[in-house]
């Protein structure tokens, strides 16, 4: 009861909420299991030249910061779109996440096709 008083008293004095809705927030996903999975599977198969795993993870990291900067400037329906493809198979990439966003709007961002990462389209042309 305390915190809800709290919470009306301070939303009317500064005219907004204190805390950013998880929507506006990048999401959260587990980069390095996916690269580790990445990783065997194109040993598994047995691709000639294996992306190591630090890179992977550095092409990553890399994606996420370019999107924690403008993520909450797409509309809900580009995040949720472009969050469901990014994550369809059960596991995650930064890189498919940037890229299918970059394609919503391409004059919001850098191009991604430097970042390789765990992108499932990373070993196409």
């Amino acid at each position: 009861m305390i915190v809800a008083f709290i919470s009306i008293v301070l939303f009317s004095q500064f005219g907004s909420p204190l805390v950013t809705q998880v929507a506006d927030r990048t999401p959260v996903i587990n980069v390095e299991k996916t690269c580790k999975d990445s990783v065997a599977a194109e040993k598994e198969v047995g691709i000639s030249v294996v992306q190591p795993f630090d890179d992977c993870m550095r092409d990553e990291n890399e994606a996420k910061q370019r999107l924690d900067a403008v993520w909450s400037t797409y509309s809900d329906p580009v995040r949720d779109h472009c969050e469901k493809e990014a994550t369809l198979l059960g596991e995650g990439s930064y890189v498919d996440l940037l890229t299918c966003v970059q394609m919503s709007d391409p004059a919001k961002l850098t191009p991604a096709r430097d970042l390789r990462g765990a992108s499932k389209n990373r070993n196409k042309t």
